[in-house]
């Protein structure tokens, strides 16, 4: 199965700079997050949802795809990812999961973690990247200098040993209820990240 790529869109807050879209397999907008691609142009090829916030799919191009998903047991980010799996997408770029109602975003990250076996998903904002962390494996991300690191576990994580922070961790543990590892800073341009037990959610902070 190919390892395909998708941009999408929910309907929060979008971010005031887009990725290019050339890298992309898919470019999906969820249900209402439609008409907000229309209003910024972004080149939708694929739409999904109960279609219950959409008032002009009527008159949308015939070489969008439409995937209708009405179960109103799932959210339409969850129905949308189950529709990406099958079409063999393994990583999904996601904008738009925050902001307005600050309990979707809590739903997005909940569903975010459902798939995070099987899709590695990478939420952007105006602020920065966040994504779920797997254990045992040793991460390394560049060009980090002086930017803002929050490590928040889910709702444990242990084991975590850092480099490259200012408040390095070795071999140490977090808890969401007594110690999160929020507001760290990078002090050098590469940083390293390794857990062995539990879940890590890592937000990666633009620089100011």
């Amino acid at each position: 199965m190919p390892n395909k790529k998708a941009f999408l869109l929910l309907n929060g807050n979008v971010p005031n700079e887009l990725p290019s879209f050339h890298s992309y397999d898919l470019i999906v907008a969820v249900d209402g997050a439609f008409q907000t691609a229309v209003n910024k142009k972004i080149p939708i090829n694929l739409i999904t949802g109960d279609f219950d916030s959409i008032q002009e799919l009527k008159n949308t191009s015939t070489f969008i795809e439409r995937i209708h998903t009405p179960d109103q047991n799932f959210t339409d980010f969850h129905k949308c990812l189950k529709e990406l799996v099958k079409k063999g997408v393994k990583t999904v770029d996601v904008y738009g999961a925050n902001g307005l109602e600050q309990d979707h975003y809590l739903g997005n990250l909940s569903t975010a973690y459902q798939w995070s076996n099987e899709l590695n998903l990478v939420f952007h904002d105006d602020y920065g990247v966040s994504f779920f962390l797997e254990k045992d494996n040793q991460y390394k991300f560049n060009d980090c200098l002086n930017k803002t690191i929050s490590l928040v576990p889910f709702l444990d994580a242990g084991g975590i040993t850092t480099k490259g922070l200012k408040y390095p961790l070795k071999q140490e543990s977090l808890n969401f209820f007594k110690r999160i590892g929020t507001r760290n800073v990078a002090t050098s341009e590469e940083i390293q990240i390794h857990y062995t037990q539990g879940i890590l959610f890592l937000f990666i902070q633009n620089k100011t």
